[in-house]
C-alpha cells in the first residue's frame, strides 16, 4: 500500500481499507498484477479526474495523419501535372499522406497503362520529399498510388 500519510508496506485488505476509512479516502488498486497487488490511499472521483487528464494528454501529443487527395485524368498533359506536382511536394513538406490516382471516365479505361506510367512518374519526381506506400493499383474505374512523407516537419 503507498499513498499520502500512510506507512509504506504489506498490509492486509481489512486493515488497509480500515487505514484508509480513517483519514477520509478511498484505497484505490493501482496495480492489480504485481505481486502482491499495490493499493493506494486516495480521493477516488479525485484519481478519476486525474487519469482521465493524462489520457487527454496523450491523445492530444499524438500525431493525426492528413489524408491529401491528387486527381489525374489519363490524358493530363505536362503543365498539369507539374502544378500538381507542387501541391503533392506542400502536402509532403506538411506532413499529409498523399493519395494520387488517375479517374477513368468512359472510355478511357482503355489507357491503363498510360494511368500506370503517369502515377510511376509521379512517384519517381515525389522520391526526394516522399516514399510510395503502395504502388499503382487499379480499383473500378479509379488507379491510385499512395506515397506518405519522409520526415515531418512541425
Amino acid at each position: 500500500m503507498v499513498g499520502e500519510n500512510v506507512v509504506i508496506g504489506v498490509y492486509e485488505i481489512k486493515k488497509a481499507l480500515q487505514i484508509a476509512h480513517e483519514q477520509g479516502l478511498d484505497l484505490v488498486e493501482i496495480s492489480p498484477k504485481a505481486e502482491p497487488p499495490v493499493c493506494k490511499v486516495v480521493d477516488y472521483s479525485k484519481f478519476k479526474y486525474e487519469q482521465k487528464k493524462k489520457q487527454k494528454e496523450i491523445k492530444a501529443k499524438t500525431q493525426k495523419t492528413v489524408m491529401k487527395e491528387i486527381r489525374f485524368g489519363p490524358n493530363t498533359d505536362e503543365h498539369d501535372f507539374n502544378f500538381k506536382l507542387k501541391h503533392a511536394i506542400n502536402f509532403l513538406k506538411e506532413g499529409a499522406k498523399v493519395k494520387a490516382y488517375v479517374h477513368f471516365v468512359g472510355r478511357t479505361i482503355i489507357f491503363k497503362e498510360r494511368g500506370e506510367i503517369l502515377l510511376l512518374k509521379f512517384a519517381q519526381q515525389l522520391e526526394d520529399h516522399g516514399k510510395v506506400e503502395q504502388l499503382p493499383k487499379l480499383e473500378g474505374k479509379r488507379m491510385s498510388i499512395f506515397i506518405t512523407p519522409k520526415s515531418v516537419k512541425k
